[in-house]
């Protein structure tokens, strides 16, 4: 039975939080993960869950894209994940809604030197911050960040919908620009993790045929 993404990202929410429970905090966060693992072994981990931070941007009117380790869970990939990356067109008029969002779930915000920033418009106005709260941490990115050459404005363009929780609508990229957005930074659980969602078409049934089994659905 085929799941759904929110189905998806419900599980491996679970599946993260079965896998850190009784683990004792090292101090580490999500811009400690190192190359390999990556985040889902740093205490960001610890009480994961992005969902209530998606719902409340899209309930404040403010478009982001999921990038990253929770949009590869969105499509299928089994890896799971410590933090939340977010893609913004970083539009001064749409500044305000993403304050909003973020001040109502108590993020704390910060820039890329650590210097805690107010939960305002203005912090919008950097290319990225990072932010922590209770249930996810992680970056907040516009297109203003150097990509490269990944033109990340049409990937945010083209980006895919999936219903989320309480009627809300959950943004992700598609498969083909998170694969390339894992080659181009090219660090070794990226180019796992981009060959996972290469070969999910040929292994979907199988896939599948886990999650319906973790779900309870077979």
């Amino acid at each position: 039975m085929t799941t759904t993404p929110v189905e998806r990202l419900r599980l491996a929410v679970a599946r993260t939080a079965a896998l850190v429970d009784g683990r004792a905090a090292t101090g580490l966060t999500h811009d400690d993960a190192d190359d390999q693992q990556g985040t889902v072994a740093t205490d960001d981990a610890i009480g994961f869950d992005p969902l209530p931070l998606l719902a409340e941007l899209d309930c404040r009117g403010a478009e982001v894209v999921v990038i990253g380790q929770v949009a590869g869970i969105l499509h299928g990939s089994q890896e799971l994940t410590g933090d939340l990356d977010l893609l913004w067109d970083g539009a001064p008029e749409r500044a305000a809604a993403m304050a909003a969002a973020f001040a109502a779930v108590g993020a704390r915000l910060t820039d890329d030197d650590g210097a805690e920033l107010p939960c305002t418009a203005a912090a919008f106005r950097l290319p990225k911050i990072d932010f922590a709260t209770v249930n996810a941490s992680g970056d907040c990115c516009t297109p203003a960040l150097p990509w490269g050459e990944l033109d990340v404005s049409a990937f945010a363009a083209r980006a895919l919908t999936a219903p989320g929780p309480d009627g809300t609508v959950i943004r992700y990229l598609t498969r083909a620009d998170l694969i390339a957005m894992r080659r181009a930074i090219g660090r070794p659980k990226d180019l796992r993790r981009a060959a996972e969602l290469a070969a999910l078409d040929r292994d979907r049934p199988a896939v599948e045929m886990r999650w319906a089994q973790d779900t309870g659905r077979s």
